[in-house]
């Protein structure tokens, strides 16, 4: 506010005051200034890597498999967490993730592959609901019992969120190998919608309260929102008000303006992160295309808008590294120590850089590059500084685990945690540079959900009625 007063009084001077001889030559823009603003953004015009992988790149994906040999338990789920038997249901998107990309990279035959899935899917058919409702948030991987945080038996409600992960990667499963169609169908069948989306096509989660009550909260902020509502759109539920980038504003970050969530934390008590990660993972499964565009020339992308604030967030980080030399791969990650997790934003709450943890304590020493989003990064922008972040990550891995979390900005080391989301992400990067796009359509199909599907009389699709009580579905 103040600087846009100081440029109304300076338009108020006298012209006289200025004449052209006077006025000094303009400067370009000094990047290591926090706030100065640019309209030239190079990563628009960054090229993707794609092709197949080299003999280094495969490695990667060995090593990033070998977390999922480990932490497979015999019910079909993986941990989330290595050695932990725990997991939520975006991990288990990743997993799915990573299953496809270990069989379409070779590093299982197809059969392995399909065995995995199928036990995948078989586990999530036997998953008991929160309520009746939709997936519990936590679920035991060795008992499949619904779970606490602590891997305690219970339930805590439901992420809209991972459920909009989990059903992105449920459709991609099922168009890419529709033998597992009827599984996945028989699963989802299962959900209720009424509460998770509403008539206006907002998205909500469920808590469970001290007193056991129930509360359905509106869930999800800019990048996060919108990638998550592609999953239930790519069911046919309706988030017209989810899959709006309103309301946002933009911050200057590094002479990027960088878009957030408007919506003020402290009245809504959610975080408006900005992160890599929900750009990259709409980036490598939908090419920043809307959910209904099956064009596969991944050089145009129909969600238009995905693409602008994706190659902004990617931008400001680049040139954050250009002004100070501190290699910038910003997301959420876990922790080998407490408090174990932490956002670690391009922007969150009013201040850029900010890593903090889910109630919002400041952690700065926790800042961090993200592997998983500095391979985003990398197969997405090809650029000199890419370049510079993978030779940083490509060495950060245990032959015997995975990759590991993220390398601390602070100099002390990487985060010697290992994960499924980041190992799965990583997996499924790798997969975008060898085939592009990932949400990959098959043949049309009648199966029991598009029987579901259809509509009865005059009425509605039974299973798209989102809001609706009463609703089969």
């Amino acid at each position: 506010m103040q600087r846009r007063l100081l440029a109304f009084a300076l338009a108020l001077l006298p012209m006289a005051a200025f004449s052209q001889e006077a006025r000094p030559p303009a400067a370009p823009p000094a990047l290591g200034a926090p706030d100065c603003k640019s309209t030239d953004l190079p990563a628009a015009r960054y090229q993707r890597r794609l092709g197949a992988l080299s003999e280094r790149e495969r490695g990667m994906a060995r090593t990033a498999w070998k977390y999922f040999e480990n932490n497979t338990q015999s019910t079909g789920l993986a941990n989330a967490v290595d050695n932990y038997p725990s997991t939520t249901m975006w991990d288990t998107g990743s997993y799915l993730a990573a299953i496809v990309a270990a069989r379409e990279l070779g590093l299982v035959t197809p059969q392995q592959g399909d065995e995995r899935l199928a036990r995948a899917v078989d586990a999530l058919n036997k998953l008991q609901f929160f309520r009746d409702e939709l997936p519990n948030k936590v679920y035991n991987t060795k008992t499949l019992e619904k779970a606490d945080y602590a891997n305690r038996p219970g339930e805590i409600g439901y992420s809209a969120l991972d459920l909009g992960r989990l059903l992105v990667w449920l459709k991609i499963v099922k168009e890419r190998y529709p033998q597992h169609a009827d599984g996945i169908d028989r699963f989802v069948l299962r959900w209720k919608w009424t509460h998770v989306v509403d008539n206006t096509g907002m998205m909500f989660g469920a808590t469970v309260g001290k007193d056991r009550d129930v509360q359905y909260v509106q869930e999800g902020r800019l990048g996060y929102e919108e990638y998550a509502a592609k999953g239930f759109q790519l069911w046919g539920v309706s988030t017209e008000i989810a899959s709006k980038p309103e309301p946002y504003a933009t911050v200057p970050i590094y002479c990027v303006e960088v878009p957030y969530d408007a919506r003020d934390p402290r009245k809504f008590y959610q975080h408006n992160y900005v992160v890599t990660e929900s750009y990259a993972l709409d980036g490598i499964e939908f090419n920043w295309d809307l959910v209904s565009d099956r064009d596969t020339d991944d050089r145009r992308h129909s969600n238009a808008w995905m693409a602008d604030f994706a190659n902004r967030v990617y931008q400001a980080q680049e040139n954050r590294w250009k002004a100070t030399g501190i290699l910038t791969a910003r997301s959420e990650h876990q922790l080998d120590a407490e408090p174990y997790f932490v956002y670690d934003t391009v922007f969150t709450d009013g201040y850029a850089w900010n890593t903090i943890t889910e109630s919002g304590q400041y952690t700065p020493q926790f800042a961090a590059v993200s592997l998983k989003a500095a391979l985003g990064m990398w197969v997405l922008w090809q650029s000199p500084y890419t370049d510079r972040l993978f030779e940083e990550i490509a060495r950060q891995a245990d032959p015997a685990r995975g990759f590991m979390e993220g390398i601390l900005e602070n100099g002390k080391g990487p985060i010697r945690a290992f994960t499924a989301n980041n190992n799965g992400i990583m997996l499924a990067t790798l997969l975008f540079k060898q085939q592009g796009k990932l949400l990959k359509w098959g043949p049309p199909r009648e199966g029991a959900w598009e029987r579901a599907q259809a509509p009865r009389g005059n009425g509605p699709a039974p299973c798209t009625r989102a809001g609706a009580s009463g609703s089969p579905c």
